[in-house]
């Protein structure tokens, strides 16, 4: 497996619900689980980057390494680049990102995108999909797609139904036609350290913009994207109050609070 660093972006603010990454998960913060998962997934060294001190005190205190980082990032990428810098990474480190609200997220998974950026040197990044299996969930925008070429580089994200079948779907929209490779994105990325430090002076795209997906800016800069096709689903994560009775539920039925092969929420 390839050598990675682990980083998780962590806030207190979010607009739908606050401090949701100290929230309780069976008897443990969903920061303090991610860094847990992401540190079970062999990464050589785990880091929660954040703006808030409390934060950064939970995590400490239950043995993982927190670094401070400025308020004002527009995103948790431009967070990571800060965190990239403040941790000395040299430019040739594979970085993975990994959302600190996905606490349930496969640890296999976690390995498999840094794999992957380490074996495609063409690429400034990697992440991961899955192929859809219900009708219902191509055509929901809160579903993200991609399209990928011969050689499993991403060349688009969208949350319209791509590809489109013409001809079925002029028929009937009850089913996935046979044969159609149409992939749910799943959020998670790896990035050479170098090209996470370069990423936040790239100019936004007006594609990103309309999209409301950041990935889209290196596309948009003629940068690629690699992607590891999983044979697991997404693991749900946690926007919404609901998201969170959910996950509490799934732990509820496990003692270990290992991975869940549950249905996805939306991304």
């Amino acid at each position: 497996m390839a050598a990675f660093v682990a980083l998780i972006p962590a806030r207190r603010a979010s607009t739908r619900l606050p401090d949701k990454v100290l929230a309780d998960l069976a008897g443990k913060p969903m920061v303090v689980r991610v860094a847990d998962k992401a540190r079970a997934a062999g990464a050589a060294r785990v880091a929660v980057a954040t703006d808030d001190a409390e934060i950064a005190r939970v995590v400490e205190r239950h043995g993982h390494e927190a670094v401070m980082t400025r308020t004002d990032h527009p995103s948790g990428t431009d967070r990571l680049a800060e965190a990239a810098d403040r941790l000395g990474l040299p430019d040739e480190t594979i970085v993975v990102n990994v959302q600190g609200d996905e606490p349930l997220i496969d640890t296999v998974l976690i390995g498999d995108v840094a794999d992957e950026l380490d074996r495609r040197a063409d690429c400034q990044m990697a992440t991961a999909c899955h192929a859809l299996a219900a009708a219902e969930e191509m055509f929901n925008p809160n579903i993200v797609k991609v399209v990928l070429d011969a050689r499993g580089t991403a060349l688009y994200f969208s949350r319209a139904t791509i590809p489109w079948a013409r001809d079925a779907f002029a028929t009937s929209r009850d089913a996935i036609p046979a044969g159609l490779p149409i992939f749910r994105h799943m959020g998670i990325y790896a990035y050479r350290a170098a090209f996470l430090r370069a990423f936040p002076a790239l100019a936004r795209a007006p594609i990103e913009a309309f999209e409301a997906l950041e990935q889209l800016r290196a596309l948009w800069h003629g940068h690629r994207i690699a992607v590891k096709v999983s044979a697991a689903t997404a693991a749900p994560g946690v926007d919404t109050a609901a998201d969170l009775a959910l996950v509490r539920a799934l732990l509820a039925q496990r003692a270990d609070g290992g991975d869940s092969k549950a249905a996805a929420a939306p991304e």
